[in-house]
């Protein structure tokens, strides 16, 4: 099947979206676009060399022309987080940025589902969906997704079982104020402190889970892949090419995704992640998960957190 998916922003991000979209079979063409279209050219040039070993695409350094009718867009453009700089620090300057790109885009693919990429995600996403004029089923931010693989990754190596077991998740903001809501947490129906006794009965050496300490690891971890090596853009490429891969799927699939809320929780007029239904008809709704009284004011606070935020933008 055709499908055509442009990318915006090739910078870290979207360059390793674009490699790692042109080793799937999820579009047979590819736009990419950058202010700088010589970077966008170069990114092209390597990628595309190497596609010779699979099945023939198309891929180009475009502009938004080039976008035309693309089923999917996803938007990375924005100022990197520096080693020490919040997400929301860098909210003005990208928010900037992502309205002068919006109605360029829109223009060209009206019918398309957006991923956004850009930090800080929430605050993005929402001014995306109050900007652009599109159907919210359209609209998505990659939200906590990757906070949640990163928990799944330290819940895996700590109980030494399959990621795929394990049904954890991150709510909230993509950044400081997430949290896990426990409640909601368990390793192929077993709950954590279950399956850390049957951990010890099989034999296996677990430490016991601070849930304190976990949730340190996934605030902490890009922070720490920044200041080490620069800028992360692996596992939120992968995590954004699997959003494509559900928006493309048969069925509907269940993630953690940045949308609007709308009374979901007490909460309504901004975006950010809780379970969400995301097919092939885009966004189709909220999934409610119980949660305790505790881990629902948590949601709150993170939704204050971004509204205070948003109140003092420039929208």
């Amino acid at each position: 099947m055709s499908r055509k998916i442009t990318i915006i922003g090739a910078g870290s991000v979207g360059a390793t979206i674009a490699f790692t979209l042109s080793n799937t079979d999820f579009a047979s063409e590819i736009v990419l676009i950058d202010i700088n279209k010589e970077k966008a050219e170069g990114e092209v040039l390597d990628i595309i060399q190497g596609t010779s070993f699979r099945t023939p695409i198309s891929m180009i350094a475009g502009d938004y022309a080039d976008a035309k009718d693309s089923d999917i867009v996803i938007i990375t453009s924005g100022i990197a987080r520096k080693p020490g700089q919040t997400r929301i620090e860098l909210a003005q300057t990208n928010v900037n940025i992502l309205k002068s790109i919006t109605p360029q885009i829109v223009k060209e693919a009206p019918n398309a589902k957006y991923i956004i990429v850009s930090n800080p995600v929430d605050i993005m996403t929402y001014v995306f969906t109050r900007i652009s004029g599109l159907p919210e089923n359209q609209i998505l931010g990659s939200g906590t997704m990757l906070d949640t693989a990163r928990l799944r990754c330290g819940l895996s190596q700590l109980f030494g079982v399959s990621q795929n077991n394990i049904h954890a998740y991150v709510f909230g903001e993509h950044g400081d104020t997430a949290f896990i809501p426990w409640s909601g947490a368990d390793i192929s129906g077993a709950r954590m402190e279950e399956y850390y006794e049957l951990a010890k009965k099989f034999g296996k050496a677990v430490d016991e889970l601070d849930k304190d300490k976990m949730l340190e690891y996934v605030h902490k971890s890009g922070g720490e892949i920044i200041s080490k090596k620069g800028a992360t853009f692996y596992a939120v490429s992968v995590t954004v090419c699997k959003l494509v891969e559900l928006l493309i799927a048969a069925s509907d699939s269940v993630v953690t995704v940045s949308t609007m809320l709308h009374g979901e929780y007490g909460i309504e007029d901004v975006c950010l992640s809780t379970l969400t239904l995301v097919g092939p008809n885009g966004v189709q709704g909220k999934i409610p998960m119980h949660m305790t009284d505790n881990e629902i004011a948590q949601m709150k606070k993170s939704a204050d957190a971004l509204k205070t935020v948003i109140s003092q933008l420039t929208l």
